[in-house]
């Protein structure tokens, strides 16, 4: 092997363990049983799981975030599918849709958060989960469900469409019955997906949240107040429900991607 092999092969080794050596740490902590959160390992326990999900708080931002993290989702890939299927009709507009679409990506977090703190304020909005943390979800999952629905939507066949006006069927009917049977696949793994980014999302949810919690909000408190060694364990948590929920969309997509390229019979 050349030394540039070398060097590549050493340089993805380092990128990797930076990467997914805190992960691994952090699940070797959350078994950990020693009564602070560090090394060396003193024993093997789950009891810091049982810990972790005993306390009413800690339910309640469980709770929160699957709540809002579900009608965040749906909104937002409401939202990104009337706007990838307006562009489709009206094209001229992409131009002017897309940019703006792109903002809340591009904007930092804390920047985005002490923008709707302030305008929270102004207009005499009440902080909370569903008065402004729920619309600072949506506003952050909706590009990231636009960009994943959007490639799909322009690789519809029109003339599917086309053919169902033909057979006397109105706009409606055609968008019941042929665009989404067809979307329905993207529009679970985009669900998906977009349900990961809110269940996420600390940021912008600390800045106008109020006095509710999620668990990522959860979590940064009960590490300010007293790092307890069930902290790792509430990571992994979060962590798992993130993965398991991604991988289902992953798997959706993948799936009714691999169904398409089969020839039809």
């Amino acid at each position: 092997m050349r030394a540039s092999g070398k060097l590549l092969w050493a340089y993805a080794a380092c990128f990797y363990s930076l990467l997914y050596l805190p992960i691994l740490v952090l699940i070797v902590l959350s078994f950990n049983d020693a009564p602070a959160i560090g090394f060396p390992i003193q024993g093997l326990t789950t009891r810091w799981y049982a810990d972790a999900l005993a306390g009413g708080q800690v339910m309640q931002a469980l709770g929160n975030s699957l709540s809002i993290g579900i009608a965040s989702a749906a909104l937002g890939t409401l939202l990104a599918l009337a706007t990838a299927l307006g562009l489709r009709r009206s094209p001229r507009w992409r131009g002017v849709m897309l940019p703006l679409l792109l903002v809340p990506i591009i904007t930092p977090g804390i920047v985005s958060g002490v923008l709707m703190l302030v305008f929270a304020g102004m207009i005499g909005l009440p902080y909370g989960l569903w008065t402004t943390a729920f619309p600072a979800h949506v506003t952050w999952v909706l590009p990231f469900a636009f960009l994943t629905l959007h490639p799909r939507i322009e690789q519809l066949d029109r003339a599917l469409e086309e053919a169902a006006m033909d057979l006397g069927a109105r706009p409606r009917q055609v968008l019941s019955h042929v665009v989404l049977p067809v979307l329905q696949p993207a529009l679970i793994a985009t669900v998906l997906f977009s349900f990961t980014v809110s269940f996420d999302e600390f940021v912008r949810t600390l800045f106008v949240i109020g006095g509710a919690r999620t668990m990522p909000v959860q979590l940064w408190i009960s590490l300010q107040q007293h790092a307890g060694p069930f902290i790792p364990a509430m990571g992994v948590v979060i962590m798992l429900i993130s993965m398991l929920v991604a991988a289902l969309g992953f798997f959706i997509s993948h799936h009714a991607s691999a169904r398409s390229l089969q020839p039809q019979s």
